[in-house]
């Protein structure tokens, strides 16, 4: 198996469980909306989104930046 196709089968194999914890953990934060169970605010809402969000940008931002590394640019 030569190399390109050892990491791409790596990182489907990784990501593929990252992205299901994240997933996971995203339906468990969900269960804190139950008001019935806990006590929270709007802003207390709104800053624990922020902080998704903003984590959101930064990893399609670095897989963005890469990608572009890929392609090939015109040089003299």
């Amino acid at each position: 198996m030569d190399n390109s196709k050892h990491k791409k089968d790596r990182f489907k194999r990784v990501a593929s469980r990252r992205v299901e914890n994240i997933l996971n953990d995203i339906q468990s934060l969900s269960k804190c909306s139950n008001k019935n169970n806990y006590e929270y605010t709007e802003a207390d809402v709104n800053k624990m989104l922020k902080a998704i969000r903003d984590e959101i940008k930064i990893l399609e931002t670095l897989f963005k930046k890469n990608l572009k590394d890929d392609i090939s640019t015109f040089n003299f």
